[in-house]
């Protein structure tokens, strides 16, 4: 005997399936839940007053072209057992649903755990309240309104590219804490609206709207609505509108926001509606309109291709496509499709498991950093487990099921030896070549700067020339100094008359000592102010040629202080090449080692080198700033003071070219900035990550 259907389960006309079979909805309704079925769970279904597995079959065989038998039948009960759909009989029953319940649940740290990681609070009931609104929401549907919307866009992204530094210069004035609170409130007054598109567009294509509320996904606040009645929509394109109307929603804000943006004078009406623009677009984009989570994106994909559950079929597939590729059991796939779409859902099961790893990789490092350190650490060894082993050990107990099966096949072997030899490749050491960028300079160098700001008078030597010793560089002057050196001679030569003029009056010969003091302490303000002054008209101190001058400069020019003027290189000075690596690439370096220096955009020289020198001190400031990353140099650095002050550990390493400077005498009218590639020592690229991880371990643990 078959158990008795739940009388209030309701059947509902679903959509035409992509083989051209209907299907319908089975609606639970205490539970909200919906069941997609196909043409012969129908069939039996009709028939299940018949009690009888083989008289169900034979009756379907009878009446319709489908030949099933009681074993199809018994399937269809598994499912509706399985999901609460039947009636509970038996003085078991409420035994066995008890055990159910406490199968679902869970053992407490099972709830705990899930709860964590995912729970939901409903605040509100507001079907009603979307009903008595459907004439002013109505309103936002029109034609009228959302032709206006695109007319808006296009305006606002036309005024937005015709102010692109300020829409750009004011983003990066917004990265501020007073910046960051106006995000927070535009972030949750955007996303209130685009629950309520979801909610009106629902209510609006006859769907009951049960609650709404706030769910948190790993202590994240996010709001949400329950639009499950969608499923009871025959028209996919009514469900996609229910899915998109969020995105939809949040696109109208930033079309309008963008568009005031562009229009309203600068002031807090400016700034408010740039945040909620920017908001609106990164939001939309970033978050809801990916398919890889179960967002919006996700849905409307399903949606558009036709398949609910897209995510665990997709994830079948492609597990079961990966058994075959390194076993080659030869099972059946877990659904008959067209070749081309199951490549398709394949790599979007890959592309899906790719985004997840790094993005809970960052929630996991978020959360550890949220919360103090042993607390971090064990949230941290949770998400990992959770979302990163616990999918992966699910698979090895499905190989776990299949391992005599596995064994017998030739491919398993094939498979094992690939496999160890990665492992081995990660392990074996590989020719060490370290790459990064470098400098070529001249070894000896002095670099004219302008002492303090000041006009530029002349300059005495051009780009290039022959400089002797001790030659005036540059004359620069500057007003101040100058009018308190005049004021200072004139000074001391009224002291000197004074202290002349006291034999010949009795007052001023009284005042001689204090005379004397004022005119030695004039005198060395003076030398002190004339000293000053020979800085601005720095002297060559040796004999070389003048380099790098600006063309544009000119005498009767401004510049600032500490503004360079050229570059004094030494005549016959040897050449070098220098540039800084972390202290993971230090140990693999040795005085002696080869290496090739190609300069950038391969104009300039190209270099066999030795390494002569490197430094066992780490460096606290990068000299060079053309190596820093913001630069195009390979250096992480930022930028404090006017200064690059590097992230991690940084050593500077010295070359010189193999055979002297004969190669360079075609390349010394200017330093070079190029690539540089060490022959340093082999090491397996294994055990530097296994040190690298080690060393995070170390230092994470330690209290």
């Amino acid at each position: 005997m078959l158990p008795a259907l739940r009388e209030e389960i309701a059947l509902l006309p679903g959509p035409v399936l992509p083989d051209g079979q209907p299907s319908w909805t089975l609606h639970d309704p205490s539970r909200n839940l919906f069941y997609r079925i196909d043409w012969p769970t129908f069939e039996v279904l009709q028939r299940w007053r018949l009690q009888d597995p083989e008289a169900i079959a034979a009756e379907v065989g009878a009446c319709t072209t489908l030949q099933l038998d009681a074993d199809d039948v018994r399937g269809v009960m598994q499912f509706l057992v399985g999901n609460q759909l039947t009636q509970p009989q038996g003085a078991d029953s409420p035994r066995q649903l008890a055990q159910s319940l406490a199968r679902r649940q869970g053992s407490l740290w099972t709830w705990l755990l899930h709860h964590y990681l995912f729970f939901r609070i409903p605040l509100l009931r507001p079907d009603a309240w979307l009903g008595r609104w459907q004439g002013v929401a109505g309103l936002f549907f029109s034609p009228w309104f959302q032709g206006m919307t695109l007319l808006a866009l296009a305006l606002g992204l036309f005024q937005a590219a015709q102010q692109w530094d300020r829409y750009v210069a004011q983003l990066v004035d917004t990265f501020s804490l007073q910046g960051l609170l106006g995000y927070a409130v535009a972030l949750v007054a955007v996303k209130t609206l685009h629950e309520l598109g979801h909610a009106f567009t629902a209510k609006r294509l006859g769907c009951r709207v049960p609650t709404m509320g706030i769910a948190f996904v790993v202590t994240w606040p996010m709001a949400y609505t329950d639009t499950n009645d969608a499923w009871r929509l025959v028209d996919p394109r009514s469900r996609r509108q229910v899915a998109s109307a969020g995105i939809v929603t949040e696109l109208f804000i930033a079309a309008w926001a963008t568009l005031a943006w562009g229009l309203l004078p600068d002031g807090p009406a400016r700034s408010a509606v740039f945040v909620l623009a920017t908001t609106s677009w990164v939001a939309t984009i970033a978050i809801n309109a990916s398919p890889f989570m179960r967002f919006d994106g996700y849905f409307i994909l399903s949606d558009a291709l036709d398949m609910p559950n897209l995510h665990e079929r997709s994830f079948a597939m492609a597990r079961w496509q990966l058994r075959e590729w390194l076993f080659s059991l030869g099972e059946r796939a877990p659904e008959l499709l067209p070749p081309r779409q199951r490549r398709g859902m394949i790599a979007f099961a890959w592309a899906t498991w790719i985004y997840r790893l790094f993005l809970f990789l960052g929630i996991a490092v978020l959360v550890y950093h949220l919360f103090f350190k042993l607390l971090g650490i064990f949230l941290f060894i949770v998400e990992l487990v959770w979302f990163v082993w616990r999918p992966l050990g699910l698979e090895l107990q499905a190989w776990s099921t299949r391992r005599g099966a596995i064994l017998q096949r030739g491919r398993t072997a094939v498979s094992a030896l690939v496999a160890l030899a990665l492992v081995g490749l990660a392990f074996v050491p590989w020719p060490g070549r370290i790459t990064a960028s470098s400098i070529l300079r001249p070894a000896e160098s002095w670099p004219v700067h302008a002492p303090a700001g000041g006009r530029l008078e002349a300059l005495p030597y051009r780009e290039g020339e022959l400089v002797p010793e001790g030659a005036v560089l540059a004359r620069l002057q500057a007003p101040d100094l100058q009018s308190r050196r005049q004021a200072l001679v004139a000074r001391v030569e009224q002291l000197r008359w004074q202290a002349a003029a006291s034999g010949f009056d009795e007052q001023t010969r009284n005042k001689l000592l204090v005379t004397e003091d004022m005119l030695t302490t004039g005198r060395a303000e003076l030398a002190s102010v004339d000293t000053e002054l020979n800085h601005f008209e720095p002297k060559a101190p040796y004999a070389g040629r003048l380099r790098d001058l600006d063309p544009d400069l000119q005498p009767g020019q401004w510049l600032a202080r500490k503004e360079r003027i050229g570059l004094l290189v030494r005549e016959g000075s040897p050449w070098l090449v220098e540039t800084w690596l972390d202290e993971a690439d230090v140990p693999r370096v040795a005085v002696g080692d080869e290496a090739l220096f190609i300069s950038d955009g391969a104009a300039g020289p190209v270099l066999r080198l030795r390494v002569t020198a490197v430094d066992t001190d780490a460096s606290r400031v990068l000299p060079r700033g053309e190596l820093a990353v913001q630069a195009g140099g390979h250096v992480l650095t930022r930028e404090k003071g006017g200064q690059w002050l590097p992230e991690g550990a940084i050593y500077r390493v010295t070359l010189s070219p193999e055979g002297g400077d004969g190669s360079l005498q075609a390349w010394t009218q200017q330093s070079w900035r190029g690539h540089l590639t060490i022959k340093g020592r082999a090491e397996a690229p294994g055990w530097r990550y296994l040190r690298q991880a080690s060393a995070v371990l170390v230092r994470e643990f330690g209290f």
